[in-house]
């Protein structure tokens, strides 16, 4: 049987997979009242964040400023994805309850900016996008002051799920690239690298702010982080990028190829501003909804500008 760090693309460097991380990785441990008081919502209402599940290492930072990400559809995720460290199974029955249970918390959170995730559910015939509808429904009529970001998966490429939730407006519409397409069979096997960049395009075909995000130190090359770019800002005239190390959660998964620096992550932030994306989150800890909030204002400043988003 071949493991998953043997299935990464041959001549990938695995030498850094067990070396101690360099020092601009150092995060910041949970803790504190901002921490508590969240760490108690979410407890109260039996809901799942993909920071504990994926191992987030801006936890600490988040919570304490009062921000979590939400994830619905359960914590037991369909696909086997090379990176994550959601368990991945057989998800139990559907608990239809959630849509209600995360509205009430958000409302409790008393936040400017929500940001809802989920797991792959691709055994159900609409992918959960039922389910994703009635959350942000319910969160709009309990928290109508906040603003709605939605991390969603490609639903199978399953255009009809899709539209079930574009057209919920949310106010940022984010589907995660990953990775360049070249380490696709490797990083999101059940995944198709044209299929997510056909979501974002149909997305912001229908008028909704849209962002996507990477990792790099997983085996990719700078010339094909810069062919993805201009793919993805190209082919889908994508809003926001967001650009992060890949840390490896356990030895079971893809191996760390290298180190990136915190140089490289602002050289990649002006080469993804000059390819066309209004705002670039790019830095070793940045993570899909790092700073989510600021980029909405980064939006809405351009807007208020005039521009097209």
């Amino acid at each position: 049987m071949i493991s998953l760090s043997d299935r990464i693309i041959e001549n990938t460097p695995r030498q850094y997979t067990r070396q101690r991380k360099p020092p601009w990785l150092r995060a910041k441990l949970p803790g504190g009242p901002g921490y508590q008081r969240l760490r108690s919502i979410i407890d109260e209402h039996s809901l799942h964040t993909v920071c504990e599940s994926a191992k987030c290492p801006n936890m600490g930072e988040c919570w304490a400023r009062g921000t979590a990400t939400i994830m619905i559809l359960g914590d037991v995720c369909t696909r086997s994805c090379g990176f994550c460290h959601i368990h991945t199974g057989r998800p139990p029955t559907l608990d239809t309850d959630e849509p209600r249970r995360v509205a009430q918390a958000v409302a409790l959170m008393r936040l400017k900016h929500i940001v809802i995730t989920s797991v792959n559910r691709d055994e159900l015939p609409d992918g959960g996008a039922a389910i994703w509808a009635d959350t942000i429904k319910c969160m709009r009529e309990a928290a109508p002051e906040t603003s709605v970001e939605v991390l969603i998966p490609d639903f199978c490429g399953d255009w009809t799920a899709l539209q079930t939730v574009l057209d919920t407006r949310p106010d940022i519409l984010n589907h995660n690239m990953e990775t360049v397409e070249r380490l696709y069979p490797a990083v999101r096997p059940q995944a198709k690298y044209d299929r997510s960049i056909e979501l974002l395009r149909r997305a912001k075909e229908f008028g909704l702010a849209t962002k996507t995000g990477i990792m790099v130190g997983i085996g990719e090359t700078d010339d094909e982080i810069v062919q993805l770019m201009q793919e993805v800002c190209g082919g889908s005239g994508c809003d926001i990028l967001t650009i992060g190390q890949y840390l490896q959660p356990t030895r079971d998964h893809l191996p760390i190829s290298r180190w990136v620096t915190p140089d490289q992550f602002e050289w990649y932030k002006q080469v993804g501003e000059s390819t066309g994306f209004r705002h670039v989150e790019s830095g070793p800890l940045v993570r899909s909804s790092y700073h989510a909030e600021d980029q909405v204002l980064t939006l809405d400043r351009a807007q208020a500008g005039g521009e097209a988003v």
